[in-house]
């Protein structure tokens, strides 16, 4: 027996966390390297938010805290859920994580037995098997692809549905298509899983405050009240105030199931940083006018992608809802050869290529459950985009 556990080899490194590390070293190189791989707003973060965390250093709040939140950040979560998503929430109700991925990765721990099954629309984020994997779950991947929206159809729940379903990951809008559900869309998914009650929902929300256009974000347990009561839903700081670095992400589910999580939590990594529970606490309650700047940015990097994008040969790139990122086709391309005789035999030959012979780092489809595919983060100036798009047309252009 090695000395490694069997649990590691059930999982992967992140790809996209691969895919920014391969360009940080080429640029460390000399490489003139653009970087769309990483999912991080390029905004500061916001004055009043960093303002709130020096003052906290500066009162001493430097040492532990409750294990899952301090008692007035769970205030504001609350206070959140009930003024953005008309949902009643005790503070009993909630827990605040080291980021989004810890609530995902606790919840999952503390509730998947070996064989129990989790249903993950495809494309997903990158983490999400790989947790159910490390919690001993079974992923069941539902392949969303471009003709549906990239979104899953209340068909498609049902027949993925087993009695060892445990639970349904959903992530609107989504990491890595910008896909979202609107209230018809989302209690078509409800009405179905009215019909099975061993099912719990994972809502993943962390992008609802990025969505274009007046599309109008719901979540589950607002579309369907009768569900709240088997619904984890998750939420962050990290996206919508440019928090990425401080790392807080909390959730809201019935009591029995937030207790199980701090009872992990406990015996991991205990509380989130007590500064940056602070600084989330002021983005919370706080002005909210950097998140209508940002999404106004985020939308204008939207269309100046997806035009450019569909003016490359052999790619289509549908617009999408929300998020920061779009996911565009390669079908036109594969089986082509490159200029510099590169055969894009898939989508990870295409990622390749493109960042060994343009210096554009994108992240390959078959990372996200969909191929052929890739994904561009356009969290980044105007001016870094405008040239990535052009160098990805000469690219495409130079493929025979």
């Amino acid at each position: 027996m090695g000395f490694l556990s069997d649990r590691l080899s059930r999982i992967k490194p992140s790809p996209t966390i691969a895919m920014t590390t391969r360009a940080a070293e080429l640029r460390a190189k000399g490489r003139d390297i653009i970087g769309l791989s990483a999912g991080e707003p390029d905004f500061d973060t916001p004055l009043h938010i960093r303002d709130a965390a020096k003052a906290a250093i500066d009162a001493g709040h430097t040492r532990y805290t409750a294990v899952d939140g301090t008692p007035s950040l769970k205030r504001a979560i609350c206070d959140k859920f009930a003024r953005e998503n008309g949902l009643d929430y005790a503070p009993s109700q909630i827990t605040v994580g080291t980021g989004g991925k810890q609530i995902l990765f606790n919840a999952l721990l503390a509730t998947l037995d070996e064989g129990d099954e989790v249903i993950i629309p495809a494309p997903y984020w990158v983490s999400y098997p790989d947790m159910v994997l490390l919690a001993s779950g079974t992923p069941v991947v539902v392949e969303c692809g471009l003709e549906q929206g990239f979104r899953l159809t209340p068909q498609a729940l049902e027949a993925a549905i087993t009695p060892r379903t445990k639970w349904l990951i959903l992530n609107s809008p989504s990491n890595p298509s910008g896909a979202g559900y609107d209230r018809a869309a989302m209690q078509a998914l409800t009405d179905v899983l009215l019909r099975y009650p061993q099912v719990w929902i994972l809502s993943d929300d962390i992008y609802e405050h990025l969505v274009f256009d007046g599309f109008s974000f719901v979540t589950p347990a607002q579309v369907e009240p009768r569900l709240k009561d088997r619904t984890l839903t998750m939420n962050g700081v990290s996206k919508a105030y440019a928090m990425t670095g401080w790392r807080i992400g909390y959730g809201a589910a019935p009591e029995s199931l937030i207790r199980a999580m701090a009872k992990l939590q406990s015996q991991s990594t205990s509380n989130p940083c007590s500064i940056s529970q602070y600084a989330a606490e002021a983005a919370l309650a706080g002005p909210q006018d950097y998140v209508t700047e940002s999404r106004a940015v985020f939308q204008r990097r939207r269309d100046l992608v997806v035009a450019g994008l569909n003016a490359c040969p052999g790619i289509e790139c549908p617009i999408p809802q929300g998020a920061f990122y779009v996911y565009p086709s390669i079908k036109g391309l594969i089986g082509k050869t490159s200029a510099a005789g590169t055969l894009i035999a898939d989508d990870e030959a295409f990622a390749n290529a493109l960042l060994e012979e343009t210096g554009v780092a994108v992240v390959f489809g078959a990372a996200f459950g969909l191929s052929p595919h890739f994904r561009i983060s356009y969290a980044t100036s105007d001016q870094q985009l405008t040239e990535a798009v052009a160098r990805i047309r000469r690219f495409c252009e130079g493929c025979a």
